[in-house]
């Protein structure tokens, strides 16, 4: 047998071991967020949206939602706009929503660029368009324009949904006063999941998952295991706001949420088609 031979039939393998995960997925919506430092343009771009079009291709629904905290902080610090930070929220203010609105348009049709360039039907939104996301200011930080998703309607998914296209989401909503408010992306995520019934939660960022006591990636958490992490101080940071994001669409009906590294080839299908995944998966 030639290697040329081998390599074949290793091909074969892998894609008749992921056939039950194909089956078990098939009809399910997974809401994908795609974070501003797990997106880097090139080889990890593409590859995420080789992803994305494939489990499209198997009959899963994707909705993807992006952040872009990385190049709007460029943009800002290229127009001399300073910007600050409370508990890892960007204040803004109405000239800062602006430039990240701007910022967040042009990232979502490179992320739109690579979907179809894959052969996937992509169209890029914001929570503004179609009346999609209704935003309320957060109440419990004076951060200026930083809201919250108060109300999601979900009609414009469910038509993109029926037409075969990927919806590329912006974080980015208005209030009842029709005043623009910048959204987590991660939270955005985590409502659009709630709301569509979605069987998976995935957040790629940039590191491998929940890490435990002894820096060891925990493969799987239940919620109470979860929270048992975040009194001991384990979970804190920049991961605490995430948990707390699959915890809360977990407790709202999304079957299970995983936080992943991004920037890992294939992510997305490891998690997805391979017994043992690629993160972090937090269940009830």
């Amino acid at each position: 047998m030639t290697v040329k031979d081998t390599k074949a039939h290793q091909e074969a393998a892998i894609l008749a071991g992921a056939l039950p995960y194909m089956r078990r997925h098939k009809g399910a919506t997974f809401v994908v967020k795609l974070g501003g430092s797990a997106m880097q343009e090139g080889e990890p771009l593409l590859t995420f949206a080789k992803d994305v079009s494939l489990l499209r291709q198997v009959g899963i629904h994707v909705d993807v939602v992006h952040g872009g905290g990385p190049q709007i902080g460029d943009m800002l610090k290229r127009l001399n706009v300073k910007t600050e930070f409370v508990d890892g929220l960007r204040v803004s203010d109405a000239n800062t929503v602006s430039i990240v609105e701007m910022v967040l348009g042009s990232i979502s049709k490179k992320i739109v660029t690579a979907i179809e360039e894959q052969g996937g039907m992509a169209v890029g939104l914001s929570g503004k368009d179609g009346g999609m996301v209704r935003a309320r200011k957060i109440k419990h930080k004076d951060i200026g324009l930083v809201g919250e998703p108060s109300e999601i309607n979900p009609d414009v998914l469910h038509l993109l949904k029926k037409a075969d296209i990927i919806p590329v989401i912006a974080p980015i909503a208005c209030d009842e006063q029709q005043q623009t408010h910048n959204i987590n992306a991660d939270v955005m995520a985590g409502a659009i999941a709630s709301v569509c019934g979605a069987s998976r939660l995935l957040l790629l960022t940039d590191v491998s998952g929940v890490l435990g006591e002894k820096g060891e990636l925990m493969e799987q958490l239940t919620i109470r295991e979860a929270r048992a992490l975040i009194k001991k101080g384990i979970i804190q940071g920049g991961m605490l706001p995430k948990v707390e994001t699959c915890i809360k669409a977990i407790e709202e009906g999304v079957e299970a949420a995983v936080i992943v590294n991004g920037l890992m080839p294939h992510a997305i299908l490891l998690e997805t088609f391979t017994h043992h995944g690629a993160g972090t998966l937090i269940k009830p």
